[in-house]
């Protein structure tokens, strides 16, 4: 199990276990999912946990044997009287190397965990259930000491896990750094001047909050977090695989867009995606919102089983709920039962079963002047059609087979064998085909059915492009579901219906149940995972770090969460609150947790080294895209335009050569070329180079954290990259072009627009000089030593991280 590093233990406790080796003994039942489950799930579920296939000894260690699955007589031998008499203890703790568990060639257990596992075996072996699959309980609002430093009962929680390991939190950054924070978080763009001038002079908590309803109502916050959504959607333009062909499905995009901006209700946000076809009178938009399970890849290569890759298909919408809704691994369970958590393979098939009465179908998306045109030509189609019918029935009855006898031999000998054949033959033996065939030839050759079909052309040729969308639709006929062999879609086992997970809430959906069912699962109030996973993620945005640290994992191998009450709390008032993603996320953003500074200390490097008491913030590198967007932002030339096609920014020659297809990349022009990044149009297999080195997610699979490197490669990119070269030399401009007096009023400007901050007195020498030296090199007079300034500062480590 992944748990998070030892913290300094409180010095009272440390010096009993110190002086008396009473630690171990300190065991109680509440402490089994902090400090006993660990142990096991790392140690021992391999072999004796819920995979009854792995299964040995016909021993289960990860349920409780306090609910008589477990005869008296075998539960004493196992978890014997105590720790001596416990057959698990006798295993763990032999130097017998061909007794002692875990088996040799396993890392063993060190001898604190065989300690702790006395004392847990010393108390009655006490269980706990999964603290994930418990529903969350309302905590109590801790009571702390630091009553000036909180700002809201978020604080409250983070205070009092610092109070206890006697640690203080950072104090709040500048103003500067504030509104620059939280402008990059929640719209994804700089804070423009006048913003940061004003809370500069009045940096008072109700200024700040008005800034954050601006900045929640803004809608580029539906595009900022609409992206953190993507990401979990594996939303990409193109289909995958070798081919990697383009697709249609950026009206999904947008919708999401519309939806974050709108604040729905998060539990129809989810239902929306997962079923809005099944909606009563089901609207267009909640059609729309179904392209969220149609972004799994396609494979379109020749010679392909199309069922195999349609299962592909249904497997990755049921990994994909997992992850991002119950923040569970549920493929693990496709081929065998989990061998952690209490997954079972059949549930995952029972799962699998509600995603596989579908069709993927495109929806058309015709504006109201679209629709309106259309049904306007239909009904011109639609007069003409009836006498053209007429007509083609009666020439094929009154003269088809007189055209066929008198067809010359040399025109015959070039048609199929099939039809050269009907013609040999009476009419009444022809088959279905070749009458078909027949009639085909008939009337391409007929003058008065050729002018009909000309008229209708003529008319369909003004029909307008109409966008699409892949889209998902229940099956008119319902498909049976098995269980696959050790994954293996040719190898049918027991037939399933709908289900779900018995280790969480109940199902009560109907036997034969739909999407809808299991989506109105997911966001019931009972289920304990949805709005914990929800807020983590938020979290996880703001702080670069969720509470519950693996934030796609929340079973028995996944973190603890560092602070379980806080996620407890922000779990029910998400709830509580209507689901409201806005609340929560603005809850979090007035927190003094959040406002703090990010800067190093060192008193932290001992105890919290990595942070996870959030004794300040975190330093986070800014999203691929919003990399793109700021740079777009200081420049001048950002498009704000929200929505639409994908677009094409310029990228390096030779990108869509390295696929299997050779496919154009031709570069936007006008507002188009300055869309912001979430608008780039991303090919799976050959993403634009400048998302991909800032560690934008491939969409293969759903995404719920991105990587953050940091190579050099990023450095170039920034430095040499054509997009990145261009916006240097618009800011460059804007620059030059500023109505200021002296240098060192445009370096202050400059500073101002892409650090947002004023700059120290070393900074103005730096960049002083780097001025000098480009006017030696180049002269004086034009914009070429402001695009060596712009240059140098979008390079700046500061000006692609967030505080």
């Amino acid at each position: 199990m992944y748990t998070i590093p030892q913290l300094r233990p409180h010095r009272p406790l440390f010096l009993l276990a110190i002086l008396g080796g009473l630690l171990p003994s300190l065991v109680r039942a509440d402490d089994f999912n902090n400090r006993v489950k660990p142990i096991l799930s790392q140690h021992c579920f391999t072999c004796h946990g819920p995979d009854a296939k792995q299964r040995k000894g016909d021993l289960r260690l990860d349920l409780s044997p306090h609910d008589g699955a477990m005869t008296p007589e075998r539960f004493t031998e196992v978890f014997g009287d105590g720790h001596k008499s416990s057959l698990i203890y006798q295993r763990i703790a032999t130097h017998d190397v061909d007794d002692r568990m875990p088996p040799a060639e396993k890392p063993g257990l060190s001898d604190s965990e065989i300690a702790t596992l006395a004392a847990w075996l010393d108390d009655g072996a006490p269980y706990e259930k999964h603290w994930a699959f418990v529903p969350p309980a309302w905590p109590d609002i801790p009571q702390v000491e630091l009553n000036a430093w909180v700002k809201n009962d978020i604080d409250r929680f983070i205070v009092r896990r610092l109070e206890v390991e006697g640690i203080k939190p950072a104090p709040l950054a500048s103003p500067e750094t504030r509104l620059r924070r939280v402008y990059l978080d929640l719209v994804g763009l700089l804070p423009p001047s006048v913003a940061i001038e004003a809370f500069t002079a009045d940096p008072s908590d109700a200024l700040y909050a008005r800034i954050v309803d601006e900045l929640l109502a803004s809608p580029h916050f539906g595009e900022r977090w609409g992206r953190h959504w993507l990401d979990a959607a594996r939303y990409a333009d193109s289909n995958g695989y070798s081919i990697d062909g383009p697709r249609e499905i950026w009206p999904y995009r947008d919708w999401v867009i519309d939806a974050v901006n709108a604040d729905k209700p998060f539990d129809d946000f989810v239902v929306e995606q997962l079923a809005g076809d099944l909606l009563p009178e089901a609207t267009r938009a909640q059609r729309v919102a179904t392209g969220f399970h149609r972004n799994t890849m396609i494979n379109q290569e020749g010679g392909i089983d199309k069922e195999e890759f349609r299962i592909e298909g249904v497997v990755d919408r049921v990994n994909t709920t997992g992850a991002v809704f119950l923040g569970l691994t549920l493929g693990c369970a496709k081929c065998h039962d989990h061998k952690y958590d209490p997954v079972y393979q059949d549930e995952y098939y029972k799962l699998f079963a509600f995603y596989n009465n579908d069709d993927e179908i495109d929806l058309d998306l015709p504006s109201e002047e679209q629709a309106s045109r259309i049904a306007v030509l239909k009904k011109e189609i639609a007069g003409i059609t009836p006498e053209r019918d007429v007509y083609r029935a009666e020439a094929i009855q009154g003269k088809l087979e007189a055209w066929l006898a008198a067809q010359p031999e040399e025109v015959v000998k070039n048609w199929g064998l099939k039809e050269q054949a009907a013609q040999r033959m009476a009419r009444t033996e022809w088959t279905d085909e070749q009458e078909r065939l027949i009639q085909k030839r008939f009337l391409q050759l007929d003058e008065t059915y050729r002018e009909f079909e000309a008229r209708i052309q003529a008319i369909r040729g003004k029909l307008p492009n109409v966008p699409q969308t892949m889209v998902l639709r229940k099956r008119s006929e319902a498909r049976e579901s098995h269980l696959f062999e050790q994954g293996d879609f040719t190898r049918l086992g027991e037939k399933v219906l709908p289900g779900t997970p018995a280790v969480l809430h109940a199902y009560d959906g109907p036997e034969f149940g739909n999407r809808l069912d299991l989506a109105r699962w997911i966001v019931d109030r009972e289920n304990p995972l949805t709005a914990r996973v929800t807020v983590n993620r938020y979290w996880q945005h703001l702080f670069g770090r969720g509470l519950v640290e693996t934030e796609n994992d929340f079973g028995y191998q996944g973190a603890l969460p560092s602070h379980p009450d806080l996620l407890d709390y922000l779990a029910n008032q998400f709830i509580a609150r209507g689901w409201s993603t806005k609340q929560a996320v603005r809850e979090m953003v007035l927190s003094a947790t959040y406002q703090q500074s990010s800067h190093h200390r060192d008193d932290l490097d001992v105890v919290d080294p990595r942070n996870y008491l959030l004794a300040r913030q975190n330093r986070v590198r800014l999203d691929a895209e919003i990399i793109r967007d700021v740079t777009l932002a200081a420049s001048g030339k950002l498009n704000a335009t929200i929505g639409g096609p994908g677009v094409y920014p310029p990228q390096p020659d030779g990108v869509m050569k390295l696929g299997q297809r050779n496919r154009p990349w031709d570069a936007s022009q006008g507002g188009d070329r300055f869309r912001r990044g979430m608008y780039t149009f991303y090919w799976r297999a050959t993403p634009h180079p400048a998302l991909a080195v800032f560690d934008a997610p491939d969409a293969m699979v759903a995404c719920t954290r991105r990587s953050r490197s940091n190579t050099p490669l990023q450095a170039l990119t920034l430095l040499n990259d054509a997009a990145f070269v261009e916006q240097a030399q618009a800011f460059g401009t804007r620059l030059a072009e500023a109505p200021m007096e002296t240098d060192d009023d445009r370096i202050r400007y400059a500073i101002q627009l892409s650090l947002n901050r004023t700059p120290s007195d070393h900074e103005m020498t730096i960049l002083r000089e780097l001025i000098a030296d480009a006017r030696k090199q180049g002269g004086s007079g034009g914009a070429a030593e402001w695009v060596h300034v712009a240059r140098t500062l979008f390079n700046l480590d500061e000006f692609i991280t967030r505080e």
